[in-house]
């Protein structure tokens, strides 16, 4: 294997030990723990793991986790009560609710309905647009993790051809304008996209986020090209695989992502990132 591996597990822990050093000087100060509501609505058991990974990362970070575990059969309107009264409470710095939701509930109500403020995931149309106009705030944990993640790699990613692979509204459209903001000439790929190999060919940066395994062939990956694996796909046999092949892709890449253990970690650091920043702009407010 000739690429070298973007370790997300490592760097991860690295950044929740500065998050902690930095939770423990706030407390030094007499300054609020920053504090996490994680809401979880039904019983599927992949978000249960997810949620499960994001409360331990609270923990390891000094981070205050709020837990609310809400049957399957939670009505929208209760949830955005909840909301609501999370949104009013000073003690909160970060609302996540975990999707997917019940079919009951909608969710890009659910997102609107959070603060852009408390947004820890960076999912609101307001911090989106923030993203879009070179005015960030809080940003989408996955992008703004893979963005970490190429700074592992890259020391500057002006000029160079970036292919995203995927248009989603949590990963795919804002993973677009990180790379535009740093400078990359960006190309969306999406479902209706016509010779997909052509552009991937073409990529300094790939970054591939649509959950189908293996979509992307190594042999289309340009020579030393960056490539960031986004999707985590359960096979048949049990085995996880990303949505790129990657010993082939390997062969022919400078630095990949391996699956697990690549961006995955990454989206969580962020979200606590997010947290403690969002924690830092409620002092500023109310200072």
């Amino acid at each position: 294997m000739s690429a070298q591996l973007l370790d997300g597990k490592s760097l991860s822990e690295k950044i929740i030990t500065n998050i902690q050093t930095q939770v423990t000087g706030r407390e030094a100060s007499g300054l609020a723990t920053p504090a996490l509501a994680v809401i979880l609505v039904g019983n599927d058991p992949a978000s249960g793991i997810y949620v499960r990974n994001k409360r331990n990362a609270c923990i390891k970070a000094g981070v205050r986790s709020i837990s609310y575990d809400l049957p399957a059969s939670t009505s929208q309107a209760e949830l955005l009560a909840l909301i609501d009264e999370l949104n009013s409470d000073v003690d909160v710095h970060g609302i996540l609710v975990q999707m997917p939701l019940p079919p009951q509930i909608d969710s890009e109500t659910v997102i609107e309905r959070i603060h852009p403020d408390k947004d820890v995931d960076g999912f609101h149309p307001y911090n989106i647009g923030r993203l879009a106009v070179r005015m960030p705030t809080l940003r989408s944990c996955t992008p703004y993790g893979v963005m970490r993640l190429l700074a592992m790699a890259h020391d500057d990613l002006k000029g160079l051809n970036a292919v995203v692979v995927g248009s989603s509204n949590h990963v795919g459209r804002p993973m677009g304008l990180e790379l535009l903001l740093a400078g990359c000439t960006v190309t969306t790929c999406h479902r209706f996209t016509k010779n997909l190999a052509e552009f991937v060919s073409q990529a300094d940066i790939l970054v591939v986020a649509v959950g189908r395994p293996e979509l992307v062939k190594g042999a289309w990956i340009k020579q030393g090209a960056t490539v960031i694996d986004v999707g985590i796909n359960r096979l048949e046999d049990g085995r996880l695989c990303g949505d790129v092949e990657f010993m082939p892709a390997s062969e022919r890449a400078a630095w990949i992502t391996p699956v697990p253990g690549g961006v995955g970690p990454m989206t969580v650091a962020m979200l606590l990132e997010n947290t403690l920043q969002a924690a830092k702009a409620a002092d500023a407010r109310l200072a």
